[in-house]
């Protein structure tokens, strides 16, 4: 592991301006020394110690990211400091005084889970404060909105140390950790060009979602907490062998070993990220933009034409919209939200048209729209590649380890590397054709539906569709400009208030996105 950092070190710093090398080497003697610790001695009074997977694991994943390549920086200050020893009761007060709705108890596990932390992943730390300006506010949003304690938006910190592309060994994915089957279950669409597991906004939302489920089947937090990591049907196994009990630490010794730790580390995530400052931790600079804009995408744009018509970075473009996987927003298949700095959102807008067709048949080669329909598959061949698994293979192309078995007529899920493994995924609405995957054959759009389709999407290019809305009045579409709100547009129809409006689109929050269409009266 420490071989490789030293290599991605040293390509980075090649490549860095000379002001980032200070930063990369000051970085590597700090992992040299964080990782020298021994990790076995936090787990002595505790036999069942686990290291968070993404805290534990994925230093290289850290080296090699966008945030820290093109994104932070350290903030200048007199090197790494060590961390300042603390004893149990000031532990226990600084705890007592967070303010709070889940309870937050003190003990040798949490003391471990807290030196974990600020003794042996310290510099990790440091970037995780530097991030949740970013994402912090966007959770503390969603918890609200489903009146859900603030506090859980430090299970993230837990799940993936703030990092909307991690992957876990089981292929977990995203700031959550999603699995495949629970994140499509909460309605996350997930195939070979997107999966928003890894967008941090609909991730949210899901996991809020299956976080209230969790806590109203067991009307305990930390039960619910615990449930969110291994199951509920683990949960349920522990609370019968703990004779009925309803509370954490009566099942504690009965959960799954990774599990017993799960809400101590989040009891430390929650003193760690509100007392870091006692500890001598300082946050890094972050310059992912804080101010964007949301906008509804109703054509297939690539990255690239965004960037170069823009002038925008690609990487902040790809830091911003993680749910993308291939760099390509298929908006022709059903609008899809593009996140931009606030700056850039207004010109984007006005040069849809131009970024859409800018290099598209360079872009886009032998490119073959399938349109709405349901049931595209794309066979696609995938060579097995050192290290990986079917849960990380399936979690990439949004299909399960069992169909993987059953198209490959494998018994096991231990597969040779070099293998060649054929699939059949969903292809989002466009398919890919080059050396490397067979050609597309959707089972539902024959090619004069494609060319329909095609045809389809040129026109919604130009001119957005009327609605009839079956009802007494007839609808139009209008899109959302900057500064618009459901108020402001209704004084535009003369007898329409703000509630009909939103009557008419049947929508219960009033937010909306700049490009999205609305319903109108006609």
């Amino acid at each position: 592991m420490r071989k490789t950092i030293l290599i991605l070190i040293t390509i980075l710093i090649s490549v860095c301006a000379p002001a980032q090398v200070t930063l990369w080497k000051d970085l590597e003697k700090q992992i040299a020394a964080e990782e020298s610790h021994d990790l076995t001695s936090a787990s002595a009074g505790d036999s069942a110690f686990y290291a968070p997977e993404a805290w534990d694991t994925n230093w290289d994943k850290l080296l090699n990211s966008w945030y820290v390549k093109n994104h932070t920086d350290k903030v200048n200050h007199d090197g790494y400091k060590d961390n300042v020893p603390v004893s149990d009761s000031i532990y226990v007060d600084r705890l007592s005084k967070l303010p709070k709705v889940i309870e937050l108890p003190y003990n040798d596990v949490v003391r471990s889970c807290i030196d974990f932390y600020v003794d042996r992943r310290r510099t990790l730390v440091e970037y995780m404060l530097g991030l949740e300006n970013f994402y912090f506010p966007m959770i503390e949003e969603t918890l609200d909105k489903y009146d859900m304690p603030l506090e859980l938006k430090y299970l993230t910190i837990v799940e993936s140390a703030l990092n909307p592309i991690a992957v876990s060994r089981m292929g977990a994915t995203g700031l959550w950790q999603f699995m495949l089957p629970t994140g499509k279950f909460y309605g996350l669409e997930i195939n070979s060009l997107v999966d928003e597991r890894r967008d941090p906004v609909k991730a949210t939302d899901a996991a809020c979602r299956y976080l209230k489920d969790l806590y109203n089947t067991y009307e305990d937090w930390n039960l619910a907490i615990a449930g969110y990591n291994c199951g509920a049907g683990n949960v349920n196994k522990a609370i019968k062998r703990a004779g009925g009990k309803k509370d954490y630490w009566a099942v504690y010794p009965y959960l799954p070993r990774e599990t017993r730790t799960y809400v101590p580390y989040f009891i430390a995530a929650n003193y760690v990220m509100n007392y870091y400052a006692y500890h001598q931790l300082y946050p890094v600079q972050t310059s992912l933009s804080l101010s964007t804009d949301t906008i509804m995408v109703n054509q297939m744009i690539h990255f690239e034409q965004i960037a170069e018509i823009l002038q925008v970075d690609k990487e902040e473009i790809r830091a911003l919209n993680p749910q993308y996987k291939k760099d390509i927003i298929p908006g022709n298949t059903k609008p899809h939200p593009l996140k931009l700095p606030s700056v850039k959102s207004y010109a984007f807008i006005e040069k849809e048209s131009e970024i859409a067709g800018y290099r598209a048949d360079e872009l886009f080669p032998n490119r073959t729209y399938v349109g709405k329909t349901t049931g595209n598959q794309e066979k696609i061949v995938h060579k097995m590649a050192k290290g990986e698994t079917l849960a990380i293979i399936g979690s990439k192309y949004g299909v399960t380890t069992a169909n993987i078995r059953k198209w490959n007529s494998l018994k096991s899920n231990r597969v040779a590397t070099g293998r060649n493994l054929t699939l059949y995924v969903d292809n989002g609405g466009y398919s890919i054709n080059n050396s490397t995957k067979a050609t597309a054959i959707p089972k539902a759009a024959t090619a004069s539906s494609a060319s329909k389709t095609t045809a389809k999407t040129a026109a919604t290019a130009t001119k957005a569709p009327t609605i009839s809305s079956g009802g007494a009045t007839e609808t139009g579409q209008y899109r959302v400009k900057s500064g618009d709100s459901f108020y402001s547009i209704a004084q535009k129809y003369p007898g329409y208030s703000t509630e009909d409006l939103m009557k008419l689109n049947n929508m219960r929050s009033s937010s909306l996105k700049i490009g999205q269409y609305i319903k109108v009266p006609k």
